[in-house]
């Protein structure tokens, strides 16, 4: 009864409401919280999950598996790091479980320190503006296929560097690397992206792997509906 009024009488979530009440709000049963949280995560865990698998369309499975896994033990987060930071993780290995089934006999690239100082500037930052030479969607279409050819440890510390802006500590953490080795690995994908991209790139990461709009309805719409049938809300 207790949580049917809090369903009632709880404020509809929006983009200013904290991390932490829409949690609480999930944890209540909310729809709207679920949704609203659904809508702020999918851009990274998409990228996260795009940068170890293959394609959109696996991507997407694992951003619906990390959802399903982490509202189902939604009460066995502690709340001792963001949720963010936490799904993220869950995603990561559901992504990496999905690509050893797939993949199961491949081999990754072995990653060796190089020398720091030589880490170069990418193009773009700093440079002319994309416009001056190819449209965006173009840019995003190169740089898209460029970042989806790289080796899979390094193409996921590249998105969670570049494009989804953490630290090299917060991505050491999240991939449970040194964080030597993601400098590292963060030198040895930009040195093959500017061999890519030297001369027909000059933006930025920011819009790579894009989940938004029907692609981000259809994913609440999934999940939510799941977590119905299963009596989670």
């Amino acid at each position: 009864m207790t949580s049917q009024l809090n369903r009632l009488h709880a404020p509809v979530p929006d983009a200013t409401t904290p991390e932490a009440d829409l949690v609480r709000g999930a944890r209540d049963g909310r729809e709207a919280a679920v949704r609203e949280l659904i809508r702020r995560l999918n851009p990274r865990l998409f990228r996260v999950a795009r940068g170890i698998v293959a394609s959109d369309a696996e991507a997407e499975d694992v951003v619906q598996d990390a959802y399903f896994a982490a509202f189902a033990k939604l009460d066995s987060f502690r709340e001792e790091a963001r949720f963010t930071t936490w799904i993220t993780r869950i995603a990561i290995n559901v992504a990496k479980m999905q690509r050893r089934r797939d993949h199961p006999n491949e081999v990754y690239d072995t990653v060796t320190e190089d020398d720091a100082s030589q880490i170069l500037a990418f193009p773009g930052q700093g440079g002319e503006p994309v416009e001056a030479t190819l449209g965006r969607a173009q840019i995003r279409a190169l740089t898209e296929k460029a970042v989806a050819d790289l080796p899979p440890d390094l193409r996921l510390v590249f998105i969670l560097r570049e494009t989804e802006g953490l630290s090299t500590a917060e991505t050491a953490k999240a991939l449970e690397i040194n964080p030597i080795t993601v400098k590292t690995r963060l030198f040895r994908a930009r040195r093959r992206l500017r061999t890519a991209l030297e001369e027909q790139a000059r933006g930025g990461f920011e819009t790579i792997f894009p989940f938004d709009g029907q692609r981000c309805v259809h994913m609440a719409d999934r999940v939510v509906g799941t977590l119905k049938d299963q009596g989670r809300l």
